[in-house]
């Protein structure tokens, strides 16, 4: 028998992988597949959208008072797809390594950089910085710096009040042996029933309500730290984003 006539075809009519395919084989497949979609991601797509950008700041002075309500709406969901490729590319590139065994990192010196990166992308948005970060190194690697861009972002592209505003904190357990990072908005909050599910932790998945892949991608590879990430209320209004990560030995 032929291997068309072992694949499997759905109701869309595509041909699926041979049934008898070799995992190995399908695997290699799969991996392919993802490399290039990652590809056109960074390149093709985000290319893309940052020439949509560029032409819209072109066009500030070329539209009335009405126009500008409308350009505004497209500079605002333009900046947030080239964020999305961002996050999409960095969740390829976590769902693409071999046995990649995290080592240390410099927790300030992440953060310090995601914070002024982060700021400079969202003028509108205030961002405050609690004390000075703590000169530790944290089990991590380079991808860290994934976790603290998505919290940032998400925390100005969820937030529904004008200005705004970001708090961001650190803090050392030495007893515990542990690193503790805030993020804390005036948003809208997170109602504690969504809580599991933003991160894709329901048994939907990604599926879940109000489940977006930037959490997905943060509580990925805060797991492969063996760290911890939570939502909690913040004091008066919106939400607090909690990472926890172990310390390096000195």
């Amino acid at each position: 028998m032929s291997e068309e006539a072992n694949a499997d075809v759905d109701g869309d009519g595509a041909v699926e992988a041979p049934r008898d395919q070799d995992p190995e084989e399908r695997l290699k497949r799969q991996r392919d597949d993802l490399q290039l979609l990652n590809q056109v991601m960074r390149h093709d797509i985000r290319n893309d959208l940052q020439l949509v950008g560029a032409y819209a700041e072109l066009l500030d002075d070329h539209v009335d008072e009405e126009g500008e309500k409308y350009l505004d709406v497209i500079k605002r969901n333009t900046q947030s797809a080239v964020s999305l490729t961002t996050t999409v590319r960095d969740l390829a590139e976590v769902m693409l390594r071999e046995d990649v065994e995290p080592s240390r990192i410099a927790l300030d010196r992440v953060l310090s950089q995601q914070v002024e990166e982060v700021r400079s992308g969202y003028s509108e948005a205030v961002f405050t910085v609690e004390g000075s970060f703590p000169e530790v190194a944290v089990v991590g690697d380079e991808m860290l710096s994934s976790v603290f861009r998505n919290l940032l972002r998400n925390a100005v592209q969820h937030n529904d009040k004008t200005p705004p505003k970001v708090r961001v904190s650190a803090s050392v357990d030495e007893a515990a042996g542990v690193a503790e990072v805030r993020v804390a908005d005036n948003g809208p909050g997170v109602p504690e029933d969504q809580r599991d599910e933003i991160f894709g932790k329901g048994e939907k998945g990604l599926d879940s309500p109000g489940a977006g892949i930037g959490l997905y991608l943060v509580r990925s590879l805060v797991e492969i730290y063996d760290g911890d990430v939570w939502v909690e209320d913040n004091d008066p209004e919106g939400a607090v984003f909690v990472v926890r990560l172990p310390l390096c030995e000195p």
